[in-house]
C-alpha cells in the first residue's frame, strides 16, 4: 500500500511539474483518477449491471428522447467544430504541418484550451448512447468495438487537456467533430420515424468516413517523427497508435457487417430462384393433371356437358395447384428476405438506425 501511494504521489508531482497550469483547477483536471473511474464505471454499467436489471423488464422507446439528445448532439458537435477551427484551423494560424503547442493567455490560444475542453466533455456526453442501447436491450449493439471506443475516448483526450491543450493533436478534435455532426444527424433521422428512411441513402458511407478521418489522423500525427517540431513525441505517438487501432477496428466492423449483407442478399437471391423453379415445376405438374383430365373427358364420349363440367374441374385443380406452389415458393423467399438466415451465417451488425460510433 505504501508502494501505491509513493507511485501516486510521484505522479501528481510529475503533473505539477509538467502539466498546463491554465487547466490545472479546472474540472475534472487535477488527476486522472476521477476520469478512470468513470470510464470504468461505464463499462461495468453497460456491459454487466445494465444488462442486468433490464434482464425481466420490457424495453424503453425512447423516441422522443432519442430525438431530443441527437438533435442536441449535432448542435453541440457543431459548436465544437466552429470553435475548434476559428480558434486555429479554419483561420491560417495554425500550420498543418507543424504546430506547437502555444502556451500563452491569448484570448484566442485561451479560446482552442476551452474548446479542448469542452470537447473532452463531450466525450461523456457520448456515453448516453450505450445507455439508450441498454435502455431498449439492443445488447446486440453493445459490441466491443463500441464499448473500447466509448469508454477509452475520455482518458485518452484528458492528457491532452492535462499538459497539451492546444497545437497539432487538437486537429483530432476538428475532424472528430465533423464526423460527429455527419453521425449524429443520421441518429436524428432515425429516430423521427420511418418516413425519413428515403433521406438515409449515405448510411452505408459513415463507417467509411469514420475510417477515413483515422487515416487522415495517423499521417497528420506520424509525419511529426519526420520532422523538426516542437511538440512533445510522446502525443505523437499517443494520438497515431490510438487512430491505428481504432482503424482496424473500424475495418474489422466494416468488414464482417457488408460480408453478412453480402451473404443475406445471396440466400434471397438464390431463395427466389428455388421458388420461381419450383413454381414452374408446379406450374408443369398442373398442366399434365389438366390435360390428363381433358383426355379422359374425351373418353366419356359424346355428353358435351359432361366434357365441359370435367374440363373446367380440371382447370380449377391446375390453377389450385399452380398457387399453392408460388405461394410455398413465396413463403421461402420471404424467409431470406426478412434476414432470418440460419444460426452458422446470421451475422449480428450494428444498426445506426436503432442509435451506431464507433464514433
Amino acid at each position: 500500500m505504501a508502494l501505491i501511494m509513493k507511485y501516486i504521489d510521484s505522479m501528481h508531482h510529475y503533473m505539477d511539474k509538467y502539466a498546463d497550469p491554465r487547466t490545472k483547477d479546472w474540472p475534472l483536471m487535477s488527476s486522472p483518477f476521477p476520469t478512470l473511474a468513470l470510464c470504468l464505471g461505464y463499462v461495468y454499467l453497460v456491459k454487466v449491471l445494465g444488462p442486468r436489471l433490464m434482464e425481466n423488464r420490457k424495453p424503453f422507446q425512447l423516441r422522443n428522447t432519442l430525438i431530443l439528445y441527437n438533435f442536441v448532439q449535432v448542435v453541440f458537435s457543431a459548436w465544437l467544430f466552429y470553435e475548434i477551427g476559428i480558434s486555429g484551423w479554419l483561420t491560417g494560424h495554425y500550420n498543418f504541418r507543424c504546430q506547437p503547442v502555444d502556451y500563452s493567455n491569448h484570448p484566442k490560444t485561451l479560446r482552442m484550451v476551452h474548446a479542448c475542453w469542452w470537447y473532452y466533455f463531450s466525450k461523456f456526453t457520448e456515453f448516453f448512447d450505450t445507455f439508450f442501447f441498454v435502455m431498449r436491450k439492443k445488447t446486440s449493439q453493445v459490441s466491443t468495438l463500441h464499448v473500447i471506443h466509448h469508454g477509452c475516448m475520455p482518458m485518452s483526450v484528458w492528457f491532452g487537456v492535462k499538459f497539451t491543450p492546444g497545437g497539432h493533436s487538437t486537429f483530432f478534435g476538428l475532424l472528430n467533430t465533423f464526423v460527429h455532426i455527419v453521425m449524429y444527424t443520421y441518429y436524428l433521422f432515425t429516430a423521427l420515424g420511418p418516413q425519413f428512411q428515403k433521406y438515409l441513402w449515405w448510411k452505408k458511407y459513415l463507417t467509411s468516413l469514420q475510417m477515413i478521418q483515422f487515416v487522415a489522423i495517423m499521417v497528420h500525427a506520424f509525419q511529426l517523427l519526420f520532422i523538426d517540431c516542437n511538440y512533445p513525441k510522446a502525443f505523437v505517438w499517443w494520438i497515431g497508435m490510438h487512430a491505428v487501432m481504432f482503424f482496424f477496428l473500424f475495418n474489422e466492423f466494416y468488414q464482417s457487417t457488408y460480408k453478412a449483407n453480402k451473404l443475406r442478399k445471396a440466400a434471397a437471391a438464390e431463395a427466389r430462384r428455388l421458388a420461381a423453379e419450383e413454381a414452374k415445376l408446379q406450374n408443369g405438374s398442373a398442366a399434365s393433371s389438366n390435360g390428363s383430365a381433358i383426355t379422359a373427358n374425351g373418353h366419356h364420349g359424346k355428353n358435351g356437358s359432361v366434357h365441359h363440367h370435367s374440363n373446367g374441374s380440371a382447370t380449377s385443380n391446375g390453377t389450385s395447384l399452380l398457387s399453392n406452389g408460388v405461394g410455398n415458393g413465396n413463403k421461402a423467399a420471404d424467409y431470406y428476405v426478412r434476414g432470418d438466415l440460419p444460426a452458422e451465417i446470421e451475422i449480428t451488425q450494428r444498426q445506426p438506425s436503432s442509435r451506431n460510433h464507433v464514433q
